[in-house]
């Protein structure tokens, strides 16, 4: 029943869109002295989000079997290259950079998580549970 409200859709996807960019991050990092590597990113979530909005414009279940605008959701997962200087061995992954999207990866997270919780605790008090 909750899973259907809107925050907590977007709270969601902003925590695995999180995720999913930690996961390139520490991909990228694990890989800096590997020779030729192109270090990549994941889509920003606000360009994930205002697209997903427009993909459920767009599609229309004539039927049950038909894809539903909940099956659409967030598509972050293709990677994008950055567009970092290459080192002489042709790695372009920089440390420094990496560890500022680490930072604000973890910020988003947690953003999505104090999100989450406050809409809970609306929830719950709106329900008499406090």
């Amino acid at each position: 029943m909750f899973e259907n409200l809107e925050i907590f859709r977007m709270a969601n996807g902003l925590a695995r869109h999180s995720a999913t960019r930690q996961e390139v991050i520490a991909r990228n990092v694990a890989n800096a002295d590997t020779p030729k590597y192109r270090a990549k990113d994941v889509q920003s979530f606000v360009e994930a989000f205002d697209h997903a909005q427009t993909s459920r414009q767009t599609f229309k279940a004539t039927r049950a079997g038909h894809i539903t605008p909940h099956e659409v959701g967030l598509n972050w997962i293709a990677e994008i290259d950055t567009p970092e200087e290459a080192s002489p061995n042709g790695n372009t992954v920089s440390l420094e950079a990496e560890m500022m999207k680490s930072s604000e990866t973890r910020h988003q997270h947690e953003l999505a998580l104090s999100v989450y919780r406050s809409s809970m605790t609306i929830l719950r008090m709106s329900i008499g549970r406090s």
